[in-house]
């Protein structure tokens, strides 16, 4: 990872491949962990292309898949993303973060809405408590106009995780309800935390609001 936050990323690369494997367990860690550090400096295509050949040779393991739809979401393939995260739900039915990427990227899209509620809320029946999709589930919310019950929400997936990509979201609910000083609070904490955080960076941008 230092060596490829160097902007050497072929020699990191290589250094990963390198390392022995004594079972299918140490290959497929070493594949995992080239996709982590190629995503880690946004070579998401390259990360895509590791899990996609992964995923190829092992066609049943929902984590290679999962991880795969993640670098396809990146790469702003919606259809590819949804049906590699379908065929993590049909290979495990209870893998609740499965079913949050999907509804929060139905949501974050502003499409098939009532459909995205009911795959969070199935998310969050796996998982109940979990602030990032009790945060999906806030969002879907507002984008369907219930903004108390988003506010509602969101407010609880913050106070259990106060992480910048919730911040956004609370603040974006906070500003369109004429709340500006909390949500610009909220901002300017979340950006002291994570100023390159991609959510929040692309809220402010939106909305035109300069900290």
């Amino acid at each position: 990872m230092l060596v490829a936050r160097q902007g050497r990323i072929t020699e990191a690369r290589a250094m990963i491949q390198a390392i022995p494997e004594r079972s299918p367990d140490d290959a497929r860690a070493k594949l995992l962990a080239e996709s982590q550090m190629l995503r880690e400096v946004k070579q998401w295509q390259a990360a895509h292309d590791v899990l996609a050949a992964a995923a190829a040779r092992q066609p049943e393991d929902a984590t290679l898949l999962y991880e795969q739809a993640m670098m396809a979401e990146k790469l702003n393939k919606p259809a590819e993303m949804e049906q590699l995260l379908r065929r993590v739900i049909k290979l495990k039915p209870d893998h609740a973060h499965a079913y949050n990427a999907l509804g929060y990227a139905l949501a974050d899209r502003n499409q098939r809405l009532p459909e995205a509620r009911d795959l969070i809320a199935k998310a969050l029946a796996l998982a109940p408590g979990d602030p990032f999709i009790t945060d999906s589930l806030g969002w879907v919310e507002y984008r369907l106009g219930n903004r108390e019950e988003a506010l509602r929400l969101l407010r609880s997936a913050y106070n259990a995780r106060p992480d910048p990509e919730i911040a956004a979201h609370l603040g974006e609910v906070l500003w369109a309800q004429g709340e500006r000083d909390e949500a610009l609070r909220l901002w300017r904490d979340a950006q002291q935390r994570d100023a390159g955080n991609e959510v929040l960076r692309e809220t402010l941008a939106r909305l035109k609001v300069n900290l």
